[in-house]
C-alpha cells in the first residue's frame, strides 16, 4: 500500500515540472548570484582598489613608503588636477597624501604626536574595507619607521624579505576542511533554503488532492492518516537528497567556471554531511506537511507556505550572514530552523565537525520535524470546511 501511494506521489510531482524546476533551479541561481554578488565582503579586495598618492613630500623615506605600498597594491593611478572630483565620484577608490614633513618624521626615532600621512576615501567605500585599508597604512609605515631606527652606521642591515609581519602568524582555526569564502556560506545557505522551498509544492498538491476528493476516496478504503502522510513525506526526502546533490555540485563544479572559489569537501566528515542533511530534509518536509494540512485554498498555499519560508530565512542568517548582525540578532536568528540547519552544515564543511559535534543542531531539528509531524496529522483529522 505505501508503495502504491508513494508512486502515486511521484507521477503527481513529475507532471508537475514547473514546481520541479523552481525546487532545482531557484536555489542554484541564489547560490551563483549571492557567491558571485558577496565574493568580496568575504575577502576584501584590498589590492584591486583604484587608489593614488599626492606626493607632498619628495625626501627619500616618503619614496620608499610609496614603494613599499606599490608592491602589494599595484601601480597607483594617476593623480592629476580633478583627483578630489574623481574621489567624490567613486571612480578613484582612495587617495594618499604624504605631507611636507614625513620623512623627517620616519627618519626621526620618537613617536610622532601629529598626522602626516592622509587617507581620503571615496564616499561610498564599505567600512570595513576603509579600516582595512587604513590599517595597513599604519602597518607600512610603522615598519618603515622601525627600519629607518634600526639602520645603526656598522651594522648589517635586514634581509630584503624581512618583515614585521612574519612577528605574526594569523589563521582561522580548523582540525581539517577548508577555509570559509562565499561560496562556503552560500551553498549551505540556499541549499537549506531550497530544502525548505518544497512547501510550495507538497502544499499546492496537497490542496488539489483534497478539492479533487482523492484524500477522501483512499480515506474510504481504510489508509491512515499516517501512511497518507508518510506516503507524501518520503518522495519530497528523496527530492531534498537530489536537491543537496546539485547544490554541492554547483558549488564544486559550476562556480569557479563563473569566476568565482571553489566549494571544497576534501578532508570533511562524510557521515557527519550526511546527517545534518537528513536532519535538514526531515525538518524541511514535516513543516510542509504541517502547512499543507493547514491550508485550504491555492491561493493560501502559495503565499503562506513562501512567505514562512523567507520570514525563516531573513531570521535565521539565510539572507544576511549572522556574524554581520548585531549581537540581539544574533541571538534572535538561533530560534529558526533554518539557522540550526546552517550552523550543522557549516560546522561540517568550515569547522571539520563529526557527527557528534553536529549533535545540539541536529538535536533541535529531529524534535522540531517530530513536532511538526505530530502537527500535521492532528490538523489532517480536521473536517474540511
Amino acid at each position: 500500500m505505501l508503495i502504491a501511494l508513494i508512486r502515486k506521489e511521484l507521477l503527481a510531482l513529475v507532471r508537475d515540472m514547473h514546481g520541479l524546476a523552481a525546487l532545482f533551479l531557484m536555489p542554484m541561481v541564489f547560490i551563483v548570484l549571492m557567491s558571485l554578488t558577496l565574493k568580496d565582503i568575504y575577502r576584501p579586495p584590498l589590492a584591486e582598489l583604484r587608489y593614488a598618492v599626492d606626493m607632498r613630500d619628495t625626501g627619500t623615506p616618503a619614496q620608499w613608503l610609496r614603494q613599499l605600498w606599490q608592491r602589494s597594491h599595484g601601480t597607483p593611478q594617476p593623480l592629476g588636477a580633478d583627483w578630489q572630483e574623481r574621489l567624490r565620484s567613486g571612480s578613484l577608490k582612495y587617495v594618499i597624501v604624504l605631507e611636507p614633513g614625513l620623512s623627517e618624521e620616519l627618519e626621526s626615532a620618537a613617536l610622532p604626536t601629529r598626522a602626516h600621512i592622509r587617507l581620503l576615501a571615496e564616499p561610498g567605500i564599505d567600512a570595513n574595507l576603509f579600516n582595512a585599508v587604513r590599517a595597513e597604512l599604519i602597518g607600512a609605515s610603522g615598519e618603515l619607521k622601525a627600519r629607518l631606527a634600526l639602520a645603526v652606521p656598522g651594522t648589517a642591515s635586514p634581509p630584503p624579505d624581512a618583515s614585521i609581519q612574519a612577528l605574526v602568524h594569523a589563521e582561522r582555526h580548523a582540525t581539517s576542511g577548508p577555509r570559509p569564502t562565499s561560496v562556503q556560506q552560500n551553498v549551505p545557505a540556499w541549499l537549506v533554503f531550497g530544502m525548505f522551498f518544497v512547501v510550495a509544492s507538497l502544499s499546492s498538491l496537497f490542496v488539489q488532492e483534497r478539492g479533487s476528493g482523492a484524500l477522501g476516496r483512499l480515506r474510504s478504503l481504510g489508509v491512515s492518516r499516517t501512511m497518507l502522510l508518510l506516503s507524501k513525506a518520503l518522495p519530497y526526502l528523496g527530492v531534498n537528497a537530489l536537491q543537496a546533490a546539485l547544490m554541492l555540485a554547483a558549488g564544486i563544479w559550476l562556480m569557479p567556471l563563473l569566476g568565482g572559489d571553489a566549494l571544497s569537501l576534501a578532508g570533511i566528515h562524510w557521515g557527519a554531511l550526511a546527517v545534518a542533511l537528513a536532519a535538514v530534509s526531515l525538518a524541511a518536509v514535516s513543516l510542509s506537511l504541517a502547512i499543507a494540512c493547514a491550508v485550504r485554498s491555492h491561493a493560501q498555499a502559495a503565499t503562506i507556505g513562501p512567505m514562512v519560508n523567507v520570514l525563516m530565512a531573513a531570521a535565521g542568517g539565510i539572507m544576511v550572514p549572522k556574524f554581520v548582525m548585531p549581537g540581539f540578532m544574533q541571538r534572535v536568528v538561533e530560534v529558526s530552523p533554518m539557522n540550526w540547519g546552517l550552523e550543522a552544515l557549516l560546522t561540517v564543511l568550515l569547522r571539520g565537525g563529526t557527527v557528534a559535534d553536529t549533535l545540539p543542531q541536529v538535536g533541535r531539528l529531529v524534535l522540531f520535524a517530530a513536532a511538526m509531524f505530530l502537527l500535521a496529522v492532528l490538523l489532517f483529522r480536521r473536517p474540511a470546511t
